[in-house]
């Protein structure tokens, strides 16, 4: 990062005032608007007591109160940290007492059914809140109009100063929370604008939660170039953000695999035109070769960029050019702009091609750590460098290829099978929307293959036959599935990922 900068400035300086920045289902907003908010925000945290450094809990869902108040903290000099709204009481007190938060910008209702969280803590609600702890200094968002007056003067921010801590799940039962810096999130957008070609003209869809790093991307990045974010919470309903799309001339629509599984197979988007989207991002795991097949077919016009990344690289670390989609069908493509993304085996060395070992990432994006986890922080980070956890091959071109997170392998008939390959292949049965398997004990393979489908109509009869048959064809005898459960719908985090743990439970 060339000099000092804090992310809040980075992002909106040099906004005109009066271009539209959020469309809201209840009104849009304008930058100069958002520019008041934030620096009332930044002000209140100051009132307060907070000091550069602090953490401040942010929980809420996609608003004008979450994007100021974001924004504010880190203009305040302050860390936050973003958590989602349905937070288990027991999670959000762990995280509030491992991050020493005194400070939390919390939605209403989430500030009153966990009152007692914030009971020592000063609240800022985005209405007025009634319920909360008598101990607890309450003040809401819409009660920050005189702190306004003035300048405020932003806290310096050098590369390696803490603007956010981003909570994972990681190996433990605790959720970790990666150390992004000021500098990683400049680097990052920069990065990710300049693949993408974005400008201020570019107008995104934006059902991703704000919180979730994917989110957050696409609030940095359209905020730096002057562009637009349409936030609608309303995805169950696909066909609402189909003709919201429209309505509002998007540009741009960003998702995790399942919402592609569901457009393509259980809406009506290839009977809809959509004269001004001009690209689509796919991250948040592998989306099956058919769904990007069928992707490209229907939307021919727009570029498709698959990505790959990770919470501990701020967001993104590789794109494959749009280009390249039918060439390097299934690859994550290569490191973006100043990344450098390596496939290491177990010594250290770089991979030939086709050989498996792990994807190694190096650049300024990429987090110091795990917040006061030094242990896991010392397997994941070292000298400079994120170890994924993520096995892929690489091609002769340098391509990289995802075999499959390092753990989520079944051990059949003596060898170690991809879930990942597994989903892929079962997705290649028209009858079905979704699908994740899971290894079972097995006395003659160690493991067997037990599938989750979830169908494309859910009017469908006889779809355990038709999956079993398409796998009898499709795989050898030892993958096809020896149970295959079907699901109304598979079970999901709020950022749209299957919880494997539930089907295991299951």
């Amino acid at each position: 990062m060339a000099g000092e900068c804090n992310v809040a400035d980075f992002l909106l300086e040099g906004k005109d005032p009066g271009r539209l920045v959020l469309r809201l289902l209840d009104r849009d907003h304008t930058y100069g608007e958002l520019q008041r908010a934030t620096t009332q925000v930044a002000r209140y945290l100051s009132t307060v007591g907070g000091h550069t450094g602090d953490r401040a809990l942010l929980i809420a869902d996609n608003s004008m109160f979450w994007v100021a108040a974001y924004l504010g903290t880190m203009r305040a000099g302050l860390v936050s940290v973003p958590l989602p709204a349905g937070i288990p009481s027991s999670e959000l007190d762990y995280i509030s007492r491992t991050t020493a938060s005194t400070i939390a910008l919390v939605q209403t209702e989430v500030a009153v059914r966990n009152a007692n969280c914030f009971a020592s803590m000063h609240v800022l609600t985005n209405t007025p809140a009634a319920g909360l702890p008598a101990g607890a200094g309450q003040r809401s968002f819409s009660e920050l109009g005189d702190l306004t007056a003035g300048t405020i003067e932003t806290p310096r921010a050098s590369a390696g100063d803490l603007a956010a801590l981003m909570f994972t799940s990681g190996s433990t039962d605790r959720p970790r929370g990666v150390m992004i810096s000021h500098g990683n999130i400049v680097a990052n957008t920069e990065s990710i604008i300049a693949y993408l070609g974005l400008t201020e003209n570019d107008r995104i869809m934006a059902v991703l939660p704000f919180y979730y790093c994917f989110g957050t991307s696409l609030l940095h990045t359209h905020l730096k170039v002057g562009g637009s974010l349409v936030v609608d919470p309303r995805f169950m309903y696909p066909e609402v953000i189909l003709e919201r799309m429209i309505e509002t001339e998007c540009t741009g629509f960003a998702g995790v695999p399942s919402h592609f599984q569901i457009l393509l197979r259980s809406s009506s988007i290839r009977r809809k035109s959509f004269p001004h989207l001009r690209y689509v991002q796919q991250a948040g795991g592998g989306l099956a070769k058919a769904f990007i097949q069928e992707l490209r077919q229907v939307l021919p016009w727009a570029q498709v960029f698959v990505m790959y990344g990770q919470t501990e690289a701020t967001a993104r670390l590789s794109y494959l050019p749009p280009a390249c989609l039918e060439t390097k069908l299934g690859s994550i493509g290569r490191g973006i702009p100043g990344v450098l993304l390596r496939v290491l085996n177990e010594g250290g060395q770089q991979v030939r091609a086709g050989e498996v070992g792990e994807i190694v990432a190096e650049g300024r994006n990429v987090a110091s750590g795990y917040w006061c986890a030094p242990e896991e922080s010392a397997v994941s980070f070292r000298d400079g460098q994120l170890y994924t956890g993520d096995l892929a091959t690489v091609d002769e071109d340098g391509f990289i290829y995802i075999v499959d997170r390092a753990k989520d392998f079944i051990k059949c008939g003596g060898a170690r099978i991809s879930c990942r390959y597994l989903t892929d292949q079962l997705l290649g049965c028209d009858s079905l929307m979704e699908a994740a398997v899971i290894g079972v004990p097995d006395v003659t393979l160690g493991e067997a293959v037990k599938a989750f489908v979830v169908p494309r109509d859910p009017q469908t009869r006889g779809l355990e036959e038709q999956v079993r048959l398409f796998c009898k064809k499709h795989m050898p005898p030892q993958l096809v599935p020896r149970e295959i459960v079907v699901l109304r719908e598979l079970p999901r985090n709020s950022a749209g990922k299957v919880v494997k743990p539930r089907l295991r439970d299951l």
